[in-house]
C-alpha cells in the first residue's frame, strides 16, 4: 500500500485523483488551503468505502512559511511518502500589456515557486527511501503559444522544464518525475474563461470537447504505478488531439 500526497484536492482534477487513488487502495495525504466540511465528508466516505487512511493538511500555496511549517513535521517523523502530485494551481488570462508584474509574481508563486519548495522538501524523504514518484501538473498552455497566457502559460512552461531537470537529478535515487499537460478540462477553471476564449480552446481539440477530470486523474494513477516504471522525465499531453 502506497502513500500518495496530493496538493489542490478540494475540487476538479485533484478531488478526482483522491477518489481514484483511494479506490486503488492507496493511503492519502490531501493538501488544501483551508478547512472544508464538504471535503471532509467526501474523504470520510472514501475511508469507509475503501479502508484507506486519509489525512488532510491545510496551507496556502502563496505562503511559503505556512508550507514549511506544515510539511516540516513530515520530515522530522521521516514519513513514508511514495508519490507526490503537485496539482494545485491558479489560472489567469491577460495579454502582455494587461498583465501586471504583481499578477505575474502571484501566479508564479502558486504555480511554480511553491511547487519547487514542496518538491524540495518531500524529495528529501524519497531520497532517503531510495524510491518515489513525482507528478507535476503542466498544461498545453505552457507548450503551445496562446495569446493571452503570459502569466499562466509561462508558469506552466517553467513547471515542465523543472520536471525534466529534476528527473535527471533524482533518477539515481530511483525517483521518477513526470508532468501531465492537459488541454482544457471540465473544471471550475474552465468555467471562469470568457466565452469566446473557452470555445476557441474546445475547437482546438480534434475531439471537440473538454477533458474530464477523471481522464486526467487516470493518467496520474498510471504514472504513479509500477506499470510506468520506465517512464521518466516526460511531459505527457492529454488534450483530445490538439
Amino acid at each position: 500500500m502506497k502513500t500518495v500526497m496530493i496538493t489542490g484536492c478540494n475540487r476538479g482534477i485533484g478531488r478526482e485523483a483522491v477518489r481514484l487513488f483511494a479506490e486503488n487502495g492507496n493511503n492519502l495525504i490531501c493538501c488544501i488551503r483551508k478547512e472544508n466540511s464538504d471535503f471532509e465528508q467526501f474523504i470520510s466516505g472514501l475511508r469507509s468505502r475503501y479502508g484507506v487512511k486519509i489525512e488532510t493538511l491545510y496551507f496556502d500555496m502563496s505562503d511559503e512559511s505556512a508550507i514549511k511549517n506544515t510539511l516540516q513535521p513530515l520530515l522530522k517523523e521521516k514519513r513514508q511518502i511514495d508519490v507526490l502530485i503537485n496539482n494545485a494551481g491558479v489560472a489567469t488570462g491577460g495579454l502582455l500589456q494587461m498583465t501586471s508584474m504583481t499578477q505575474l509574481r502571484e501566479v508564479f508563486q502558486i504555480n511554480f515557486f511553491s511547487q519547487v519548495l514542496i518538491t524540495q522538501m518531500i524529495s528529501k524523504l524519497m531520497m532517503r527511501q531510495k524510491s518515489g514518484v513525482i507528478i507535476n501538473m503542466g498544461s498545453v498552455a505552457g507548450l503551445d503559444s496562446f495569446a493571452g497566457y503570459t502569466a499562466y502559460g509561462s508558469s506552466k512552461a517553467a513547471v515542465m522544464s523543472f520536471t525534466r531537470i529534476i528527473a535527471r537529478e533524482l533518477a539515481s535515487y530511483n525517483i521518477r518525475v513526470n508532468a501531465i499537460a492537459p488541454g482544457l478540462t471540465d473544471t471550475n477553471m474552465a468555467n471562469q474563461m470568457e466565452g469566446k476564449a473557452y470555445q476557441e480552446m474546445v475547437n482546438r481539440s480534434a475531439m471537440n470537447r473538454l477533458g474530464k477530470p477523471e481522464e486526467i486523474a487516470q493518467l496520474m494513477v498510471y504514472l504513479a504505478s509500477d506499470d510506468a516504471s520506465f517512464v521518466n522525465g516526460q511531459v505527457i499531453r492529454i488534450d483530445g488531439g490538439m
